[in-house]
This record gives C-alpha cells, structure tokens and sequence, in this order.
C-alpha cells in the first residue's frame, strides 16, 4: 500500500510540475490554484448538486405517495 501511495505522490507531483511549466507557471502557484481556488469551487458545486438531486427526489417521491 505505501508503494501505491509513494508512485501516486511521485505522479502526481509530476503532473503539476509539467503542468507549471506548460502555463509559465511556478509549482506553487499551481498548487495554490489547484487546492485554495479550484478544489473549493468544485466542493461547493458538489454541495450544490447533492441538495438540488434531495430535493428533486423528496419531490418524486411526495408525487408518487399522492397518486
């Protein structure tokens, strides 16, 4: 299991390097983008569309108890 986590580390810090350097970017400020900009925005997205499919669902399910 630590051999899996220890190539995931490895290649995944490897995209973000490619990726920093294809943007003219540094790691860092990829890594910033990535964890305090785009993984927040993703979350509350997430958050979003769990509360819009409950509802949806509480509404299916109220209309099938009525008939």
């Amino acid at each position: 299991m630590d051999k899996t986590i220890d190539v995931l580390y490895v290649y995944l810090t490897d995209f973000i390097i490619n990726i920093a350097n294809l943007l003219h970017l540094s790691y860092y400020e990829i890594n910033a983008l990535l964890f305090c900009v785009l993984y927040p925005i993703i979350l509350i997205c997430l958050i979003i569309v769990f509360f819009v499919q409950k509802w949806r669902l509480t509404k299916k399910i109220r209309n099938i108890s009525q008939q």
